[in-house]
């Protein structure tokens, strides 16, 4: 049952984690069609028809590879969690429910319009389903964390027979974590989303290829960016003061805090150490007195549950990779603020014209290696989530060694190998069609169709 759990875990792992690529750009991708769609209805210039028509080819690719890399998932929650399943599936399965039949099927109903109705359909008409499709997106990633963070952060009913029974479907969707679960996330997705736009309108301009139309697309990624930026980082803070509210274990694990701290003595905050389980304690660590006090009480002198307060079967595992999971997502975060800080200087001084452009050099290759960047952190801010639960699969419900099917560790190691040979096709495919859009670029004689709203 251990190796069967441990390849369950992996194979979860994998599927989740090369899922979640797709669905972020797609979200993100989705408004900004739906600005740049607006922007050519009300100027009516034409670079932003075409800009709508070009990203659009590159959501389409991302919306497909979302829609295949995620059905496996639904098949696990049945085949290698059967027990997680059947005693949660009352709140857990609805909530999957409502992603698949309130916004997945919202986002396919009309994505067929958006993109290859614009002669078929009145401008007005078209914009709709644009938007249509980005409520989709932005609903799914909802439902999809709600169910997420009731995991984290159960509520709403109570284990009655060894079944999860709902007494109050508002108070679980509505949980503790939710606000922030939500939040954080659907704001990721739009910082990636504009680093990726900004990056690739980057690239195009280093190449001297279209400079006038991927300046609009680059200014448009910085504008947006200047807001979002701060934004995503405040509401890491405060997601992080929630984990101590109603985490701690978790949160001092991503901390590596071991012991609480004595009245009168504020928490230090570990810049970077070397957790060790076995010994409960740091090998070494770079601190800053009484930060983490700050960080999670808004106090000086703050009391911070340790992970000593917790047996060590409670605690969880893999503490170095949720420890640095965590740092490389907040480091990303403020390169982030930073470049948009850079850029927004640039454009205040009139560097941001085609004029200066070209001399931007280094400005413009910082935006382009900025591309995988929001991936990154996505992916290590999922796994400090994901692995700062353990041993929960319901946070101080369920343990997760009791959620995975009685399967044979064989069975389980071979599905796990063919997705992983899957989904390396998958991507493979992806970047050579991805490849193929960007390179070939948007065309430039494309005219918009004469439709009235």
């Amino acid at each position: 049952m251990q190796t069967s759990l441990l390849f369950a875990r992996i194979q979860f792992a994998l599927t989740a984690m090369f899922h979640i690529l797709w669905p972020v750009l797609s979200i993100g991708l989705a408004l900004f069609l739906v600005l740049v769609e607006a922007l050519w209805l009300k100027t009516g210039d034409v670079d932003y028809y075409r800009h709508a028509s070009f990203w659009s080819k590159l959501f389409l690719l991302n919306f497909v590879l979302g829609v295949v890399s995620g059905v496996p998932l639904e098949f696990e929650f049945g085949a290698n969690w059967a027990p997680f399943s059947a005693i949660t599936g009352d709140f857990f399965g609805n909530i999957l429910g409502f992603e698949a039949a309130m916004a997945f099927m919202l986002e396919a109903g009309f994505v067929g319009i958006m993109l290859f109705g614009w002669r078929r359909v009145s401008a007005g008409m078209h914009f709709f389903a644009t938007c249509m499709v980005a409520l989709g997106a932005t609903l799914s990633a909802f439902w999809i964390l709600v169910a997420n963070s009731w995991m984290q952060t159960p509520a709403g009913g109570m284990l009655k027979g060894g079944v999860f029974v709902i007494d109050s479907y508002v108070q679980a969707i509505f949980n503790p974590d939710m606000f922030w679960g939500v939040s954080h996330m659907w704001v990721a997705c739009l910082e990636t989303s504009l680093f990726v736009v900004g990056g690739i309108s980057a690239w195009f301009l280093l190449k001297e290829r279209h400079p006038e139309f991927f300046l609009k697309s680059l200014r448009i990624a910085l504008f947006a960016a200047i807001l979002v930026t701060p934004l995503q980082i405040w509401l890491g803070d405060g997601s992080g003061r929630s984990l101590f509210l109603n985490q701690p274990v978790k949160a001092a694990a991503i901390e590596g805090h071991w012991v609480t701290n004595v009245e009168g003595q504020g928490a230090p905050w570990a810049v970077l150490a070397w957790p060790d389980k076995a010994r409960q304690t740091n090998d070494w660590a770079v601190e800053i007195p009484n930060l983490l006090s700050i960080l999670a009480t808004r106090t000086w002198h703050g009391a911070v549950k340790g992970l000593r307060d917790v047996p060590e079967q409670d605690q969880p595992p893999a503490m170095l990779l949720i420890f640095y999971g965590l740092r490389i997502m907040v480091a990303i975060g403020f390169w982030f603020l930073g470049l948009s800080a850079w850029t927004a200087w640039a454009a205040f001084r009139g560097r941001l014209n085609l004029a200066s452009i070209g001399r931007q050099r280094r400005l413009l290759l910082a935006w382009f290696y900025s591309i995988p960047l929001g991936y990154l952190a996505v992916e290590c801010g999922w796994i400090v989530r994901e692995v700062g639960r353990q041993p929960w699969i319901v946070y101080g419900l369920m343990r997760t060694q009791d959620a995975v099917s009685n399967l044979p560790a064989s069975a389980v190691a071979v599905s796990l190998g063919l997705f992983a040979c899957l989904y390396v096709g998958l991507f493979a495919a992806f970047l050579i069609f991805a490849k193929r859009i960007i390179v070939g670029g948007p065309d430039m004689t494309l005219e918009p169709p004469r439709s009235s709203w």
